[in-house]
């Protein structure tokens, strides 16, 4: 970036009032709304100024154009001066702000993705800096181009641990087109920021992970057009000391007014008051960017040759998915992998080996680990696939829930799922996982049984818009199928059936090989049962279900390594619920597991081939 060149009089006076302006727009729409935060508004106004309308480089009529500079909005709740700020560049009409929050709005209460300027849904506090770090990384080491990632936090956010894991990742990957600016308003929701004003603990804060750290009057054009025109080899952070409802009469700096619009008649004379400061009613244009991020197509992305197993061969799902994510990563330099110090457990370290340069060590960092790839994942730039032990995306569940109203499309592979794990005991063991994954909305569950099926979900995933989670194992179970055999999502196998089958049951990972091995038991007493594999758990083939099951007279067992709430069994439950004739036996573990050998531990929580063939028995002699 180029010296800073101070900017003359008629510019600064320009930023101060296009600072006004963004203030009034903030209190207008928040009134009109009957609800919202001007309060938060009015302290970013300056801040938002001189971003926009001088420091930032756009297409004001392009705001996801590949070469713009991104900003993120970590405080979501001030969204109504983001709206403002597009209204001022000339992408949004001006009266359309005042549609803020109305059903048939697209200005939503906090900013969301259907706004062509929103590239991540903020308000769930502490969750920007980590999209912004995943864009900064994006675009210095995968399309290294010159675009700059500004992201905007509150203080109150502050004390979220998430932001501190962003802070330490930016610092640890040197993101130098990186800058966060703290808007030091010093009251929170409800009470004051536990440092108020003590501007310098947290200029020690920043420098100790590793940030340039710049402490500015935050109502100052003049210095934040300094401080943003500072280039360091380090992330930037811009510490605006500034005051709630800054230009409110008898609001600023005062508690109770956080999400609180000003009444009708108090906002008409505080406008008034505002827009007589108001010197011109001139623009200032935005600076278009320099055009030098690559084109990236990520579209339909298959993986180079076909699977090269061999039946009855063994190999744990987790290792099968290290060896396809190497292997889909011949077929695009943007296919990338994000892990959380689990590689050599989940194996993508097969991944960083093959490909070093799209592998992005997280630590462990979970939450953090799921916003860096929200963030590499805007703009159609990347397709990430973070892994850890599916038991730790729990952690990150806030992560992933804001993902899915940031209609993103990333991967999470989870591994150790299950008591199968064995020795390694409860807190190590995905129970609750299936669940979790299951109530996001936009969330396609892969739960693959084999390395064939494995390697598949991998290359759906890429290409499955949403969240996709794949659910790996760790115990090494048989190749069953073929190289050759299709996979689609929501389209399950039937891996065992004949002409006179009693019961379907439905397993998936080591309890479809347990099923399978309890036909074997079940064959020489006379009884089959026809075994199912869901492939995705979520969306399920309920007509395959449906079909098996009045085949085998309505009959249905459903047996999985996860808790009884919100797993297999209750997606097919509420498959088949009002279905006549059609009933659900479900084996799951049922209490907190403890340490011990995978079989030991199947065999201890009912969900082995002996607790199958049990099963079975019970159904076939109640009819």
């Amino acid at each position: 970036m180029e010296g800073y060149h101070k900017p003359d009089q008629q510019k600064l006076q320009a930023l101060k009032d296009t600072a006004n302006r963004l203030r009034i727009s903030s209190i207008q729409a928040t009134t009109a709304a009957g609800s919202g935060h001007p309060t938060s508004c009015c302290s970013a106004a300056e801040i938002m100024a001189v971003l926009f309308f001088h420091t930032m480089r756009y297409k004001s009529q392009d705001p996801r154009n590949p070469h713009n500079d991104r900003f993120v909005l970590s405080k979501g709740h001030a969204a109504p001066i983001l709206y403002a700020v597009w209204a001022e560049a000339g992408f949004l009409p001006e009266a359309e702000l005042l549609n803020l929050r109305k059903i048939s709005s697209d200005l939503d209460g906090h900013p969301v993705p259907k706004q062509a300027f929103t590239d991540v849904a903020t308000g769930s506090l502490g969750q920007g800096l980590g999209a912004a770090c995943g864009m900064a990384y994006t675009g210095k080491y995968f399309d290294k181009a010159s675009y700059r990632v500004y992201c905007m936090l509150g203080d109150g956010e502050l004390s979220e641990g998430s932001v501190w894991e962003a802070m330490a990742f930016a610092s640890i990957y040197k993101l130098d087109n990186l800058v966060a600016i703290l808007d030091i308003n010093r009251l929170g929701q409800s009470d004051p920021a536990p440092l108020q004003h003590q501007v310098d603990i947290y200029q020690k804060r920043c420098e100790a992970f590793g940030w340039h750290a710049i402490i500015v009057d935050g109502h100052s054009v003049e210095e934040l057009c300094k401080a943003f025109g500072q280039a360091k080899h380090q992330p930037t952070a811009i510490i605006a000391k500034t005051f709630k409802g800054r230009g409110i009469t008898g609001v600023e700096d005062k508690e109770s007014w956080h999400g609180k619009p000003l009444p009708k008649n108090m906002a008409d004379q505080v406008i008034q008051e505002i827009f007589s400061q108001i010197q011109s009613k001139k623009k200032i244009m935005a600076t278009p960017p320099q055009e030098d991020a690559p084109s990236v197509d990520i579209t339909n992305i298959r993986m180079p040759t076909p699977p090269s197993y061999k039946v009855g061969d063994k190999i744990a799902t987790r290792k099968a998915y290290g060896q396809a994510l190497a292997k889909l990563g011949h077929a695009s330099d943007r296919i990338i992998a994000l892990d959380g110090d689990t590689k050599n457990s989940t194996f993508s370290e097969f991944f960083k080996k093959e490909h070093p340069d799209r592998f992005i060590e997280c630590y462990i960092a979970e939450q953090n680990m799921v916003s860096i790839a929200v963030g590499c994942a805007t703009r159609n730039r990347t397709v990430p696939f973070c892994s850890t032990f599916a038991a730790f995306f729990t952690r990150a569940f806030d992560q992933i829930r804001m993902a899915a109203i940031s209609e993103s499309n990333i991967n999470l592979c989870g591994s150790h799922c299950g008591v199968s794990i064995g020795e390694d005991g409860p807190s190590q063991m995905a129970l609750e996982d299936l669940a979790m994954f299951r109530s996001i909305p936009s969330c396609t569950v892969f739960y693959p049984s084999d390395g064939v099926a494995t390697e598949k979900a991998v290359e759906l995933a890429a290409n499955t818009k949403g969240i996709c989670f794949i659910r790996t194992s760790r115990p090494e179970n048989a190749i069953i199928y073929n190289n050759n055999e299709d996979f689609q999502v929501g389209q399950a196998k039937v891996v065992l059936k004949s002409k006179d089958d009693h019961v379907t049951v439905i397993g998936a990972g080591v309890t479809l090989h347990e099923a399978l091995a309890a036909a074997e038991l079940l064959k020489k007493e006379k009884i089959n049962i026809r075994v199912l594999d869901p492939f995705t758990i979520k969306p399920l083939d309920r007509k395959l279900i449906l079909d098996s099951a009045r085949a085998t007279k309505g009959r249905i067992l459903t047996v999985e390594d996860h808790y009884y709430e919100g797993g297999i069994g209750e997606a097919v439950s509420t498959a088949v619920v009002g279905e006549p004739g059609v009933t659900v036996t479900r084996l799951a573990v049922a209490q907190v597991p403890r340490s011990g050998k995978p079989a030991e531990l199947l065999k201890m929580f009912g969900i082995d081939k002996d607790a199958i063939a049990q099963a079975v028995r019970s159904l076939v002699t109640k009819a």
